[in-house]
């Protein structure tokens, strides 16, 4: 197997381990101002619940990006010049949700807190739609010219199959976050949140089901991304039904895989291309003619092998240790009356 093959495999990879750990974080703080009132140590027992891992999640994007210009660097320059729009959106929405994440606790104050809340919200939402976009986009093509350069305009990324994308990764991500919620937390928390994953499945199924069914009839690869949508589809319906049936570990499991099988499917659909051009398919990126000389192929491969277990076993490790459920005990320090915020004014029943 050629080594242009191989790195686009493990770009896709990369992408695809980002989205399945980042899609539950972003989840997480599109929903944590639903979990609880304004001043709510609910709010702060949903936050801790990422709290140990977000960041080293956000390592994957990092690692992605700096493998894909390696690799590829013909693909990163388009992708960042043409893409450059929404790329900087959530670029400064992951700016102001790290921000928000480190912030929110540094003065006791209800309003100083809810603006954070409402700055990771907006953090939150805006890169698990507008990602959604970018690789909708990425799978159909855009204009591009005989030099490569992407044409496109801003209105022309925000076609029906583009958002129908960031419609599905919002929704999913949104699934994917509260099902982790009530895996990971106990308590009212854990009950709000198992409500918002019903709630969202009814926006993630339909929307990802017809995603999934343009992807494969309009840009598929036929037998070749066939499997993937299936699994996925399967997967999708799977979770939403073991959340129904309070079966956490599987729902999350399954999720997950939603998530893995829809960017794998994706990444199938694009091959060999890495960026069509529906200007003329002959303008287009491919991993031929997009990738860098054999010998940086090479040696990145030996870094790779080298470094990228290490790494991996170090992020097991760390969600291993952190792997007890969160609750308004652990985050206070104290015991916490079931209803009731850090102030002792009553919460909203559940």
């Amino acid at each position: 197997m050629e080594l242009t093959v191989i790195w686009f495999i493990a770009i896709s990879v990369l992408w695809t381990g980002y989205f399945v750990l980042e899609g539950f974080d972003f989840g997480v703080g599109t929903l944590m101002s639903f979990m609880g009132g304004r001043d709510s140590v609910d709010r702060r027992v949903a936050l801790n619940s990422i709290g140990p891992v977000w960041d080293a999640n956000e390592v994957w994007l990092i690692t992605a990006l700096g493998a894909t210009f390696a690799a590829f660097p013909a693909w990163y320059a388009s992708l960042l010049s043409g893409f450059y729009a929404p790329m900087f959106l959530i670029l400064v929405a992951l700016i102001l949700r790290g921000v928000a994440f480190e912030y929110r606790g540094k003065r006791d104050s209800a309003p100083w807190r809810a603006w954070w809340d409402r700055a990771i919200l907006l953090g939150s939402v805006l890169p698990a739609f507008l990602w959604g976009v970018v690789f909708a986009n990425i799978v159909r093509g855009v204009a591009m010219d005989a030099d490569q350069v992407v044409t496109a305009s801003v209105p022309d990324l925000l076609n029906p199959y583009a958002l129908l994308g960031g419609l599905t990764t919002l929704s999913l991500f949104t699934l994917h976050g509260a099902v982790f919620l009530t895996l990971k937390t106990d308590g009212p928390v854990r009950v709000r949140a198992r409500r918002a994953a019903l709630w969202a499945a009814c926006a993630a199924v339909p929307s990802g089901t017809l995603f999934l069914a343009w992807t494969q009839l309009a840009h598929g690869g036929g037998t070749r991304t066939l499997p993937l949508v299936l699994i996925a589809a399967t997967a999708l319906v799977g979770g939403v039904a073991a959340a129904w049936h309070r079966r956490e570990g599987w729902s999350f499991a399954f999720t997950a895989v939603t998530v893995l099988t829809v960017f794998a499917a994706l990444f199938g659909s694009l091959f060999p291309n890495v960026l069509p051009s529906t200007t003329d398919p002959a303008f287009g990126l491919t991993v031929s003619n997009a990738s860098s000389a054999e010998y940086t192929l090479t040696l990145m491969s030996w870094v790779a092998v080298v470094f990228l277990p290490l790494v991996l076993l170090y992020q097991g490790w760390s969600y291993w240790v952190f792997r007890r459920r969160v609750t308004g005990e652990t985050v206070t320090g104290a015991t916490v009356t079931r209803g009731e915020d850090r102030d002792g004014r009553p919460e909203p029943a559940v």
